[in-house]
C-alpha cells in the first residue's frame, strides 16, 4: 500500500497487513512441502516399512533394493506419493502460516518489538505451538500414506489388509480413502492423533530452533538472517531437520505401528509393548533412512520456502 503524501515526491510503504503476510506464508510453505516430498519419498517408504515390519528387512538398503524389484519406482519407492504431497502441503501451508503468527504471539508475550529479533529459544517455541495447528491436518493425510507403502507387507503378513477390508496391493489413494470412511467413519482418519502430537510438537520445537539457531551462527555481523544466501539457508534447514528426526524418534516408530496396524490401544502401551518385546533399538528401526532424507528434503523446503517468500513480498511492494 502507498502513501503519497501531498507536496512531496516521497512514498513511504506501510506495514503489510496480517491477513496479506499469513498468505505467503500459507503459499510459500505450500511450494516448499510438494518439493519436499518428490526429494524424499523413496526413503520416507523404506523408512516407514522398516519402522513397521522390521522382521522383513535386514537394513535399509536391503528393504530399498527388494521394494524397488518387488514394485517399482513408482508402486515401491514412490508408493503413497500422493497423499504424501497432500499431507506436506496441508502440514507445511497451516505449520509455517501458524508459526509467522505463533512467532508474532510470543514477540508479545516477551516484548520484544520484531519478530526478527526474537531468541532462538522464542522461534523454537513459536514452532512449538504452530505443529498443534498442522497437526489436525497432517494426520488423516499421513496416516493413508503410510498404509499405501506398507501394502504389500500388510498381505505377506495377515493375508488382508486390516482396517481396509481388502488384499489388495496396487491401491489408489482414493480407494483407500474410501473404505477407511465406509469401515471406520470420521475417526479412523485420526488414529495415531495422539502419537503425531507427541511427535509433531516437541519436534517443531527442535526444527526451528535449529534451523533459526543455525542462521544465527552463521550470519556476519550487521547481515539479516534472511540474506546469508542459498547454500546456507539449505545448510540450516538440514541442521533443523536432523534435529527433529533425531529427537523424535520413537514417537514417530509408535505413530507408523499404530496407524498401519489399525491399534485402538494408546500409544503408552504399544511402546512399552515395542520395548519389551524388540527392545529400545526397536523404537530407532528407520533412524538411518529418516536422517538421510532429511538433509536434502528439509534443505529444500526452506530454500523453496524462504525465497519464495522474498519473491511474493518483492512483488507485493
Amino acid at each position: 500500500m502507498l502513501d503519497h503524501n501531498k507536496g512531496s515526491e516521497n512514498v513511504t510503504f506501510l506495514p503489510r497487513d496480517k491477513l496479506t503476510q499469513g498468505i505467503v506464508d500459507f503459499t510459500a510453505g505450500s511450494l516448499g512441502g510438494a518439493a519436499q516430498v518428490y526429494v524424499s519419498q523413496p526413503l520416507d517408504t523404506v523408512k516407514v516399512k522398516q519402522q513397521t515390519f522390521p522382521q522383513l528387512y535386514k537394513n535399509m538398503f536391503d528393504c530399498f533394493i527388494k521394494t524397488y524389484r518387488t514394485d517399482g519406482i513408482y508402486r515401491g519407492l514412490y508408493a503413497g506419493s500422493i497423499p504424501a504431497v497432500i499431507a506436506n502441503v496441508a502440514e507445511n501451508s497451516v505449520l509455517f502460516a501458524a508459526y509467522g503468527g505463533c512467532q508474532k504471539a510470543v514477540a508479545y508475550v516477551t516484548e520484544v518489538e520484531d519478530t526478527k529479533n526474537l531468541s532462538i529459544l522464542g522461534n523454537a517455541f513459536a514452532g512449538f505451538l504452530a505443529a498443534f495447528f498442522s497437526t489436525f491436518t497432517l494426520c488423516p493425510t499421513e496416516l493413508v500414506k503410510c498404509k499405501l507403502q506398507a501394502l504389500r507387507e500388510m498381505k505377506q503378513q495377515a493375508g488382508k489388509i486390516n482396517g481396509t477390508g481388502t488384499g489388495e496391493v496396487n491401491m489408489t489413494p482414493w480407494k483407500l480413502t474410501k473404505q477407511i470412511m465406509e469401515t471406520e467413519g470420521i475417526p479412523g482418519f485420526f488414529r495415531g492423533l495422539t502419537s503425531t502430537f507427541m511427535r509433531e510438537m516437541p519436534g517443531y520445537f527442535f526444527f526451528f530452533g535449529g534451523y533459526e539457531g543455525t542462521r544465527e551462527l552463521m550470519r556476519k555481523p550487521g547481515q539479516s538472517k534472511d540474506d546469508i544466501g542459498a547454500l546456507k539457508t539449505m545448510f540450516a534447514g538440514a541442521v533443523g531437520g536432523v534435529t527433529l528426526w533425531t529427537s523424535i524418534f520413537p514417537a514417530d516408530v509408535i505413530k507408523s505401528r499404530i496407524q498401519i496396524n489399525n491399534l485402538k490401544r494408546s500409544m503408552t502401551s504399544v511402546g512399552l509393548e515395542i520395548f519389551r518385546n524388540e527392545g529400545i533399538l526397536a523404537l530407532y528401526n528407520g533412524l538411518l533412512p529418516s536422517v538421510l532424507r532429511t538433509i536434502p528434503a528439509t534443505a529444500t523446503l526452506f530454500l523453496v520456502y524462504e525465497y519464495t517468500k522474498k519473491a511474493i513480498n518483492g512483488l507485493l511492494l
